[in-house]
């Protein structure tokens, strides 16, 4: 298992349908999650500075795999056209990434 986390902004507006929307995600997108590996997974808000920061538990052994599967899948495209609207990626993200991974520095069980 391995855990990860990641960051991004959230654009001016948007923060009330970004926490809408992850009121009541899609069944569909949930078992998708599950199924791509990832469990025990948050996403938590900086207000006012709308900082979007999820952690989860990767539990497969293929991450790259697994998330490209994610991209593909045709009902988590359309989540993702709800969801990405809302995002502001920040600036300082590697090339490739929308959400800015983070690296662990620390964790406690």
């Amino acid at each position: 298992m391995q855990r990860m986390g990641m960051m991004i902004g959230l654009q001016p507006g948007k923060v009330d349908e970004y926490k809408r929307l992850h009121a009541a995600v899609w069944p569909e997108i949930l078992d998708l999650i599950s199924r791509c590996n990832i469990k025990n997974y948050s996403i938590f808000l900086r207000e006012p500075e709308n900082l979007l920061f999820g952690v989860w538990e990767y539990h497969g052994s293929d991450f790259e795999a697994d998330m490209a599967k994610m991209a593909a899948d045709p009902k988590n495209q359309e989540w993702w056209s709800f969801c990405i609207p809302c995002q502001k990626p920040l600036d300082t993200r590697k090339e490739g990434e929308w959400w800015a991974m983070m690296d662990e520095v620390f964790h406690m069980d």
